[in-house]
């Protein structure tokens, strides 16, 4: 069978996704580029006896060095031999998306046009020439409507007679000066045998004279890389500008007149739709607030709706459990119906049951992107975020947080640049999720009186906002430090999302999530219930217990390792107001932050029970006092993340380097935090 390959490019918010999944449908697999945190998406289908397969490349404006999307979509075109690259262009927004065509046209590399939205240009009063337009340009170009998957046919026919394209690209010609310097740098590469092997000739002189820094830095001669400087600096005492923005001007030149010759327009200066929405909802302050209300009816459908599902996969898990209970074979091992059903069935169920929330979620969030809407809640807040070095895309992921980290990481995909988008991962666990709020819902009405108990649980909610607000400062002023990455904010018309590109969007998230942190977690889960039977006590020991009864299992508890570890990390966390009983707990609360609650339940012999059971609350007020409840949901708030976060941070870094530094470092802000307020608390309450 005959193979085709195709890389898809195109600008974000171009409909390049949708042309994706018209031309594969589910036949898609979603991962990585080695060693970047890049969304990969690969596709293929067949059509007369024909592969045809497709790269779906990061969105992005430009090709070129400023931001690992940029250099995976450009080293992805240069280090493959392509048959066909297929660019996406939002045809209602012509001039501004033709720049990634000239870079492309620059690279010569075989190239067909896609203009997409062409109903919508059609709508604006634009009337292109598509012959004229193509001819002056060397690129075929298809006409497309992708949401109806109209011209999805002649883009197919066009990618099968690839080999019959045109490969007249244009030249551009950026001006007298410029190609003198050019001209200069051209006859000064031919010692460069690598580059000249690996990249065309123009092309590299021209990255030379922007002072791309990859190709930079493995230039050789000494005499190119003085003549650089010397044309660089005489381009910039007669223009007042870098060479890298004189070229620039110059590219947007010849698309100018490229339209000029080509495009028509019928259409008087007007305020469209979409203008007249956005007056609106990017005002200020009533921005702000319909922001905080469309966020707040995403999560509530997704708490809400999800709940209904969720019942009945706990049911489920549980109708299964008690199956395997009542019909476990008295010949085989008790402790492997333990490890079966407390292990491997709580700990992949525990995985499992956040998956519709999962999958809500992430619909919310594709519709809200494919509207265009999620643009301007970007826009609205990144005045604020841009004042801690994050960009506006990182509220949501935060805001995400607060119902659960695990979806609120995998949602940082979102964000263009890999310092944001590791920040934003390392502080994440630092909101309040669903899971910390069942620990607060159990000390909050132990120890504070009812007047108190809603400005203790808010304060809780905003010391980790701040705390997240200032860690993110630090980590993009020393570890994440480095040179801002130029983005420019765009605002795409307002536009109906398809049904089919929204469940792909939601299932291609939730199979990662079930890949993901499903196994990881598994595997996390069966060592964490080994750690909390074994060693067990010898039958001289437990002689003195009923058998089965809370205070057995308590005892056994602190036999285990995990009770072992709680007694000798004591002292080191004494000076916190805490025991080993909350030492012990705390080492269970690292699977999952519910299971402290159900953790000082067996340590204080009251057996399983949850957040709002009296009796332990009654225990707890015997034993501890209210600052020491403070710092324990202080330390639960800001301590080490859930293992399903850690897995999931890993798993979106690519590195296990991160997801320790996530660990460890919350571990240590936590024990510092905690330190200082229980001894200051200790000096004030003395």
């Amino acid at each position: 069978m005959k193979k085709i390959s195709v890389a898809l490019v195109g600008n974000p918010n171009s409909g390049k996704t949708t042309i994706f999944n018209a031309l594969t449908g589910s036949r898609q697999k979603v991962g990585n580029y080695p060693g970047v945190t890049v969304e990969k998406k690969d596709g293929f289908f067949v059509k007369n006896d024909t592969r045809i397969e497709i790269v779906d490349l990061p969105g992005t404006y430009s090709l070129s060095a400023y931001s690992v999307e940029e250099l995976v979509t450009r080293d992805y075109i240069l280090d493959n031999e392509l048959d066909i690259v297929v660019d996406v262009v939002d045809a209602s927004n012509l001039e501004r998306n033709l720049f990634l065509a000239v870079q492309l046209i620059e690279m010569r590399v075989p190239l067909v046009l896609v203009f997409n939205m062409a109903d919508i240009a059609r709508n604006r009063g634009y009337r292109f020439d598509i012959e004229a337009l193509s001819s002056f340009l060397g690129a075929r170009i298809v006409e497309t409507v992708g949401s109806k998957e109209k011209g999805i046919d002649e883009l197919v026919s066009t990618i099968l007679d690839f080999e019959n394209c045109s490969n007249n690209l244009a030249r551009i010609n950026y001006g007298a000066e410029i190609e003198k310097e050019l001209s200069k740098i051209d006859s000064l590469i031919d010692q460069e045998h690598e580059l000249l092997a690996h990249y065309h000739r123009r092309w590299l002189c021209l990255k030379i004279l922007e002072n791309d820094k990859q190709i930079i830095s493995k230039i050789k001669s000494k005499h190119l890389l003085e003549a650089l400087e010397i044309s660089q600096q005489r381009l910039k005492s007669l223009y007042n500008d870098d060479a890298e923005i004189l070229i620039a001007d110059r590219r947007y030149g010849f698309i100018s007149g490229a339209c000029e010759e080509t495009v028509k327009s019928s259409v008087e200066s007007r305020h469209e739709m979409s203008d007249r929405i956005d007056k609106v909802v990017t005002m200020p302050v009533v921005g702000l607030l319909i922001f905080a209300v469309i966020m707040f009816v995403v999560f509530w459908l997704t708490f809400t709706l999800g709940s209904y599902p969720m019942g009945w996969i706990e049911n489920g898990i549980g109708y299964i459990s008690h199956f395997i209970e009542s019909n476990w074979p008295a010949s085989l091992s008790l402790e492997l119906k333990s490890l079966v059903i407390d292990g491997i069935l709580g700990g992949v169920g525990g995985v499992i049951v956040f998956l519709p929330n999962i999958l809500l979620l992430f619909l919310g969030i594709a519709y809200l992107e494919d509207t265009g809407y999620m643009a301007r809640a970007a826009f609205i807040m990144d005045r604020i975020m841009h004042k801690i070095g994050l960009h506006g895309k990182s509220f949501i992921p935060m805001l995400i947080g607060f119902g659960c980290s695990v979806p609120a990481i995998m949602s940082t995909r979102i964000l263009e640049n890999r310092r944001n988008r590791l920040t934003t991962i390392m502080v994440i666990p630092l909101m309040s999720c669903g899971a910390k709020l069942t620990v607060y819902t159990l000390f909050i009405p132990a120890f504070f009186a009812v007047q108190y108990r809603a400005f203790i649980m808010f304060a809780l909610y905003v010391i980790g906002i701040v705390l997240a607000i200032i860690c993110a400062k630090l980590l993009r002023s020393t570890v994440f430090k480095g040179e801002t990455t130029p983005f420019v904010m765009e605002l795409p018309p307002y536009r109906m999302p398809t049904a089919k590109g929204l469940l792909i969007h939601m299932w291609d998230n939730g199979r990662q999530y079930l890949q993901k942190a499903g196994t990881v977690i598994l595997l996390i889960s069966i060592v964490l219930w080994a750690a909390t039977r074994y060693p067990r006590p010898s039958g001289e020991e437990m002689s003195n217990f009923k058998p089965n009864s809370v205070a057995a299992q308590a005892f056994k508890l602190e036999h285990s390792i995990s009770g072992r570890v709680g007694r000798a990390i004591e002292p080191v966390i004494k000076p916190l107001g805490f025991d080993w009983k909350i030492g012990t707990a705390l080492i269970g609360a690292v699977a999952a932050k519910e299971v402290f609650v159900s953790q000082l339940g067996i340590v204080f012999s009251l057996g399983e029970v949850k957040g709002d059971n009296e009796s332990l609350r009654q225990t707890l007020r015997d034993n501890y006092d209210k600052l020491t409840a403070f710092c324990i949901m202080l330390f639960t708030l800001i301590s080490a993340p859930c293992f399903a976060t850690v897995a999931i941070t890993w798993k979106e870094t690519q590195s296990v380097k991160w997801a320790l530094f996530q660990f460890g470092g919350l571990t240590i802000l936590a024990y510092v935090l905690a330190l200082i307020t229980y001894q200051a608390g200790s000096l004030f309450i003395g």
